[in-house]
This record gives structure tokens, sequence and C-alpha cells, in this order.
């Protein structure tokens, strides 16, 4: 029995670089607040969805490990290794928990409509959870401890409601396009 493996082919490398400078321009569209209200998971959902896990996880890493080296890819035209450091760094790392779940729900149960959107909602709360504990060990090594209450209170619930906009219009938008990038 032969195993194939499927190479990376130029027209994927491409998908994943268009899918990481989608996210950086997404993410300059920013209302500066503490955790800065931007279009990156919009993004992120929409790359997810059109790219599929492995491509799209694989243009989530792409945009971080570009605004890690400095280019200015994060919320308010930022970038470095110092912004993954910060207190809402681990909302960006959270981007890759998103995309290996996703990616996982997909390698498991297939590309179904249900199961994008239950990838999705898994992949947001964890993205949640992750930056919220990293939120709460940075600024309490910055400006004392805070609560779980109140990073919750500034970190998420201000970001629910818009963020399951934005899953919706990118699952939306993603069946609609995604047929033609197949």
């Amino acid at each position: 029995m032969a195993i194939t493996k499927r190479k990376m082919k130029t027209i994927d490398l491409a998908y994943m670089a268009l899918g990481a400078v989608i996210i950086a321009v997404c993410s300059w569209i920013s209302i500066p607040t503490v955790v800065p209200f931007t279009l990156q998971t919009f993004a992120v959902f929409s790359v997810l969805g059109l790219l599929g896990g492995k491509r799209g996880t694989i243009s989530v890493l792409i945009y971080i490990l570009l605004g890690a080296v400095g280019v200015p890819v994060f919320a308010g035209f930022s970038g470095g290794f110092g912004v993954i450091l910060g207190p809402t760094g681990g909302y960006i790392a959270g981007f890759i928990l998103m995309g290996l779940l996703y990616w996982l729900m997909e390698k498991l149960f297939g590309v179904k409509i249900y199961i994008r959107i239950i990838s999705m909602v898994l992949g947001l709360l964890v993205c949640y959870a992750f930056g919220t504990v990293w939120f709460m060990i940075v600024y309490a090594k910055q400006s004392g401890p805070i609560g779980l209450g109140t990073a919750r209170l500034s970190c998420v619930v201000p970001f629910i409601i818009p963020d399951f906009v934005k899953m919706g219009l990118a699952l939306l938008i993603t069946s609609r396009v995604g047929k033609y990038l197949k």
C-alpha cells in the first residue's frame, strides 16, 4: 500500500500568504481600548473558513511570525515580540489555538457547516480563556493582581456580541466565496 503525501503547491503558499495579509489588514481596523476592538477575529474566522484548517492555521502562524519580527501587523500598526509578550499577546497566541482546533475538528468530522460553527465557537472560547489567563499573568507582573471577574469584564464581555457577529459574517462570506477557491 503506497502512502502519498500531498505537497504544498504554489497556490497553497499564495493563499496562506494572502490569508496572513488579510488578518494583518483587518487588525489595523481598530478601536483602541484595553484590549482593542479589531477585525482580527473576523479575519481569522474567514481565513480558516476559506482556506481550511491546515492552510488557515499556517496563515495565522505567518501573521504572528511577521508581527513577532517587528512587521507592524498587529492592532495600532504595532509589531515586535514585546506585543506578543504584552497583556493582549495571549489573544494573539490564542488565534493559533483557534486554528488548531478548527483543523482538528475538520479532520475528525469533515467540512460541514455545523462543524464549522462548533469549531469557531469552541475556538473563540479557547482564545478567550487563553488570552484572559495570559492577560491576568502579565497584568499582575506589571500592575498587581487582578481578579478573574475583573479581567473577564475588561477583556471578554465587551467582545462577545461583536465576535459572534464577526463569526456570523465570516460564515456567510466563506460559504459563498469558499466554493470558488477549491
